[in-house]
């Protein structure tokens, strides 16, 4: 007698699978890929029986569920039902090659069951959500002297938590910069004092970024909350502040003499081959409309800066997005003086 299988909900199909292939599902298990073998006949979920039962069964059940790689047949009182839920035996006698798409596809007894209760067929897959790393919302530089330095957590589902410093590297530490909008990474140790540890869970270790990526999220790590490290090991990291500049003395925030924010300090620029295309990146980055005249003297209008001249030669070819895209010598080498500091005067 052919079984029929009563179509309640969608199911998502492996290859091969249509809309009317037989329901099938694992119980009791830690997870939708492990646990005991059940089917569904006229609304009613039944077991398989373990006679016969063995890997390649075991991997057309697990591909049917859209599982990983078969790891083992179970059989026995593994994933027993409870007395109070008895269920009947729906298939026995199963014989599959392990290349079916579904396990209704196998030769199989469907009547003229004679099995005991405690020779039900189970499977054990693969987990495929224990490998696909869960979404990090954000990322932040905790207890730092800013937000460009400090002990390295990432959120998940509103919490924040630490990440152990086992595996990681600058090229870790090079992505993390790049997804918090900070500049280059220059530092990353072990973390911390008593008194600046993270608390609570410790999510991701064994990060393996190659430094390219965008974000953490898209970096291969060891599996998640399965951390073996305690907060002695939190991971801290210290990037350059993001590149900025700004115009000071002046009297709008689009005038004044030329400042720009390396590793956390602002200092000036020399004026040294300083010219219209480098007038109108600044303006640009900015947003404040285009230069209005040939840069003035610094010293004559705004006054002389104080402290690091951070830039000098500069060339722009008038394209770029932002100044630190144009050509220029060190940071921080120079034959200057204050004397020579840039100004800038925007339209708006």
């Amino acid at each position: 007698m052919a079984l029929l299988f009563s179509l309640i909900f969608a199911i998502c199909t492996g290859p091969g699978l249509s809309e009317s292939s037989p329901r099938l599902r694992l119980v009791g298990g830690p997870h939708r890929c492990e646990g005991r073998v059940e089917v569904e006949r006229d609304g009613q979920w039944g077991t398989v029986c373990a006679d016969d039962w063995n890997l390649e069964a075991v991997a057309v059940v697990c591909r049917e569920r859209g599982c990983g790689e078969a790891k083992e047949p179970l059989s026995g009182t593994a994933y027993l039902p409870s007395e109070d839920n008895e269920q009947q035996v729906l298939i026995q006698d199963v014989s599959c090659n392990g290349l079916e798409d579904t396990l209704d596809q196998c030769k199989k007894t469907e009547d003229g069951f004679n099995c005991w209760r405690n020779h039900t067929a189970g499977a054990r897959c693969d987990n495929p959500e224990s490998s696909i790393p869960p979404v990090l919302e954000s990322v932040r530089l905790a207890d730092g002297p800013g937000r460009c330095k400090g002990r390295l957590e990432v959120g998940h589902q509103g919490q924040w938590s630490t990440v152990c410093k086992a595996g990681w590297n600058l090229q870790d530490a090079k992505v993390a910069c790049r997804q918090l909008g900070c500049g280059r990474a220059v530092l990353t140790k072990r973390c911390c004092s008593k008194a600046t540890q993270g608390q609570g869970p410790i999510w991701l270790s064994q990060m393996s970024c190659s430094g390219q990526e965008a974000t953490l999220q898209d970096c291969p790590s060891g599996p998640w909350g399965k951390i073996s490290c305690t907060h002695d090991e939190d991971t801290w990291v210290e990037c350059e502040e993001a590149f900025d500049l700004k115009l000071v003395g002046g009297d709008s925030l689009c005038s004044g003499r030329l400042e720009v924010l390396h590793k956390g300090v602002w200092g000036s620029v020399c004026d040294d081959g300083w010219g219209e295309k480098e007038d109108q990146v600044v303006c640009k980055q900015l947003g404040c409309g285009a230069p209005l005249s040939p840069s003035p003297k610094a010293r004559k209008t705004y006054g002389l800066g104080v402290g690091r001249i951070w830039l000098d030669d500069v060339y722009c070819s008038g394209e770029e997005l932002s100044l630190e895209q144009c050509q220029h010598r060190f940071w921080g080498f120079n034959d200057c003086s204050h004397k020579e500091d840039v100004a800038v005067i925007c339209s708006e």
